[in-house]
């Protein structure tokens, strides 16, 4: 049996059902997107600027306006280094391992090689700076092979670490006088003295220093005192003869050189300084006789034959001599460095 066309849903009528469902799908499709982009942060969730006037300056615009600046990064310290070792004295090295620059030196000087000796020795000196057995070597092989300011430097460090004794000082004021600086030598022969007044030596060398210096009154101070303390010091009588006699007091000067050359009977200039003293007093004999024995203890003593020769033509002649001003005298650097 056919149903009746009316009772069946027409197709508008089943439309109208629908649109109230479709509807409320829709809104909560709408409600979940708008959940779903409340989550994440966006450009436009961001502050943002209250909008200011054209003209207001960049400086007055608010803090949240500017970009984000990173912290300031802490202060870095800079590394310190060490100052490096300014030592003219000791020679720097480097090596893997480990060289025994002492025996070295030892090797060379024995093979006769001085200089390369002198150089081992300043190396070891760089591994060992207060050496004091080092340093005797480098003063001793510095005089050696003419390198004298070695031999100063190494005087004046031994000079500092025995700072009660006068003797590196006394050496150390020779050598300088040697090299013609006057000023430093007077200057640590004063510190010599002033270590040990009792010494005669630091008063010798003081007064060396002074006479090579030309200053003869405290040149003769020095080597009085220096005789005082030791009668006997046979290198200060001649000099403080030789300062007589460049003070031309010849009288005080042919007493204190007559007394050297008795000390010292196998030193040639001593007796020439003599000689050059009787000399200009008119004692003519004696002059010759103190001549001819410098000569003859060093013949080739250029001076002390020059004055041998022009006294014998003097007295050849027949002229007095007396008051001769011509007469060569020597005696400030003694040949030997040590005295």
């Amino acid at each position: 049996m056919k149903k009746s066309p009316k009772s069946r849903p027409s197709k508008s009528r089943l439309l109208q059902s629908l649109v109230p469902a479709l509807a409320a799908l829709g809104f909560a499709a709408h409600q979940g997107l708008a959940a779903s982009r409340s989550s994440r942060t966006t450009s436009s969730d961001m502050p943002v600027a209250q909008a200011l006037p054209s003209k207001t300056p960049s400086s007055a615009l608010p803090s949240l306006a500017r970009p984000a600046l990173s912290p300031a990064p802490a202060p870095v310290e800079e590394a310190v280094y060490p100052e490096p070792r300014v030592d003219a004295l000791s020679l720097a090295h480097e090596h893997l391992n480990r060289v025994n620059h002492v025996a070295r030196a030892r090797t060379l000087r024995e093979l006769g090689d001085l200089s390369g000796a002198l150089t081992e020795s300043r190396r070891a000196l760089y591994d060992a700076p207060d050496d004091e057995e080092i340093l005797g070597t480098i003063t001793r092989l510095g005089q050696l092979t003419g390198q004298t300011a070695f031999a100063v430097l190494a005087y004046e460090r031994l000079g500092r670490l025995n700072p009660e004794d006068a003797s590196p000082l006394v050496q150390q004021a020779r050598l300088l006088v040697s090299l013609g600086r006057y000023a430093d030598a007077v200057r640590v022969g004063e510190e010599a003295v002033s270590r040990e007044p009792e010494e005669p030596e630091a008063y010798q060398v003081l007064g060396r220093a002074h006479l090579a210096a030309g200053n003869l009154p405290d040149a003769i101070l020095r080597f009085q005192q220096a005789v005082h303390l030791d009668p006997e010091h046979g290198y200060a009588l001649n000099n403080l003869g030789l300062a007589w006699l460049r003070a031309n007091e010849n009288a005080k000067a042919a007493e204190v050189l007559a007394r050297a050359a008795a000390l010292l009977p196998n030193v040639a200039y001593v007796h020439n300084n003599l000689g050059v003293a009787y000399e200009r007093l008119g004692r003519t004999e004696e002059a010759q006789a103190a001549y001819a024995t410098a000569t003859r203890l060093s013949p080739r003593y250029v001076k002390a034959r020059v004055n041998s020769n022009r006294m014998g033509k003097v007295a050849s002649l027949g002229v007095a001599a007396a008051g001769s001003q011509g007469s060569a005298a020597e005696g400030l650097l003694p040949e030997d460095p040590g005295q």
